[in-house]
């Protein structure tokens, strides 16, 4: 399973998120709200893993969450905020989350929970910036999103 799904309203969230999975051998399709989850998850291209912000403007990421075991779809849910509540993790945990990302979250930390989920070992990332600068990239997994 190498199909991850991001919802996050941000777009700069979403297009970071998307380069760092790319780039790490990820087929990524990428949804602002619960409406664009729906369109990805209508092409039936196998088990994905779902990376989710909690905080998102209409739905918010644990009533999709919800929406998506009422419908029983599979997929392996990651669920990523700034602040993540006890009672918010345990009602994550009951709708199926297996892993939480606090932002902001090293992206080391964002290829390990997908990689676990997914059965794929990150192949690690470079600093596109600093190439194009001339400059040598910084550490691997370094950079925070």
């Amino acid at each position: 399973m190498n199909r991850v799904l991001v919802v996050d309203d941000d777009q700069e969230s979403r297009d970071l998120l998307s380069e760092v999975l790319v780039t790490n051998g990820y087929a990524v399709e990428v949804a602002e709200d619960g409406n664009g989850l729906w369109k990805a998850l209508g092409v039936d291209e196998g088990r994905a893993v779902i990376l989710i912000d909690l905080r998102l403007s209409g739905e918010n990421g644990l009533e999709l969450l919800r929406k998506l075991q009422e419908k029983k779809i599979a997929c392996d849910a990651i669920l990523m905020s700034s602040f993540i509540g006890a009672g918010e993790r345990e009602v994550a945990r009951e709708l199926g989350v297996r892993a939480f990302l606090e932002k902001p979250f090293r992206i080391s930390e964002l290829l390990d929970a997908v990689s676990e989920l997914a059965g794929k070992h990150p192949i690690g990332i470079s600093s596109r910036e600093g190439q194009d600068q001339g400059k040598t990239p910084g550490p691997v997994g370094k950079e925070q999103i």
